[in-house]
């Protein structure tokens, strides 16, 4: 989808259409984070992830908007129901995302790039939303044409042209690849794909760890993972990002027990056990640490999660800390996981 959260709000609001349109935590104070901004918006640098400060600061005249993410997750709904229209196999990937396989071609349409057209022209109909697709024979290839003529894009790369296109693809463009990575490549002189393929795949995996192999496979074009519509939940979570920075061990606690309070709901609510808790911290320079502890049996209650976040929490260095998140998650599940749920589910509070 196209700008999802904003475009959501400009077409349920007129009075936000052509402004720009930034979705998430508001500047005031400490302020928040851009969860999504209106293309206005992004003709002046604003950019998702961005703290809602430096977003303010980019464009003064933005208005800033809360997410309403129950009625970003009717819309979801209704655009996977379209999907279903023509395929079974579908991957969601968050809201606004999903892979299709098209290969069992439900209405007989014979045209992948003729679905992904009915696709959006239904999207535009009954949601008054664009989207845009990526059409291509494997699923990385797809992700980045779909992000090539945005908004409103159609974009098919054909197999015989997916060599040279991914040789002329700038590093930052390849999905996978943070900034962080990107600035490291361009320091070794690789600024395209045509530069990455000159390494060899030890090469790679020498400097960039596990993901070397699959920046070799991707750079070719090459990627089998199959289209999966029911993938197994490998955690399940909540975090807080909080409208002040934490200073002292109570308000932690106190926030760490909401937060517990939501995982266990969750966890219950899909028959859900772990061996494994995890505790998320923010610090307010945006430094990010995970603490976790293993369990011998599974577990699942409120307790248990909320006693062994405060511990964690207590074994990290808390002198002078000042704290902008806290996160706890449940994983390393029992056999009897749900099926058909995104792995790594995630609830976000605001």
């Amino acid at each position: 989808m196209d700008a999802f959260y904003a475009s959501v709000e400009q077409r349920d609001n007129p009075e936000y259409r052509g402004k720009p349109i930034v979705v998430g935590g508001l500047p005031e104070g400490r302020g928040g984070v851009v969860a999504t901004a209106s293309y206005e918006a992004r003709k002046f640098g604003v950019r998702s992830a961005m703290p809602s400060k430096r977003a303010l600061q980019l464009c003064p005249q933005a208005i800033f908007v809360r997410p309403r993410f129950a009625a970003y997750k009717e819309v979801s709904n209704h655009i996977r129901a379209i999907f279903a229209r023509h395929t079974d196999l579908i991957e969601p990937l968050s809201l606004d995302e999903a892979y299709l396989d098209v290969t069992e071609d439900k209405q007989a349409i014979g045209s992948a790039i003729e679905i992904a057209r009915q696709i959006k022209q239904a999207i535009k109909d009954e949601l008054q939303l664009t989207a845009s697709a990526g059409v291509s024979i494997n699923k990385f290839v797809a992700k980045i044409a779909s992000d090539l003529n945005k908004p409103d894009g159609l974009t098919f790369i054909a197999p015989d042209n997916i060599e040279t296109f991914m040789e002329q693809l700038p590093v930052e463009k390849f999905f996978g690849v943070g900034q962080v990575t990107a600035q490291k490549m361009k320091r070794m002189g690789l600024h395209t794909g045509a530069d990455l393929k000159r390494l060899t795949e030890q090469e790679l995996v020498h400097h960039f760890g596990k993901s070397g192999g699959f920046y070799y496979r991707i750079v070719r074009g090459i990627d089998n993972r199959e289209v999966q519509p029911h993938r197994e939940t490998k955690s399940m979570g909540a975090e807080d990002t909080f409208p002040y920075d934490l200073t002292s061990i109570d308000e932690m606690n106190t926030e760490l027990q909401k937060i517990a309070q939501n995982v266990h709901r969750s966890v219950t609510k899909y028959g859900l056990k772990g061996r494994t808790i995890t505790l998320k911290i923010k610090y307010h320079d945006f430094k990010l640490i995970t603490r976790s502890q293993s369990f011998p049996a599974p577990v699942n209650d409120a307790e248990t999660l909320l006693d062994t976040a405060m511990a964690l929490l207590l074994k990290t260095d808390l002198e002078g800390k000042k704290i902008r998140l806290l996160g706890i998650s449940l994983s390393n599940f029992n056999e009897q996981r749900p099926q058909g749920r995104q792995g790594g589910v995630q609830l976000e509070l605001f």
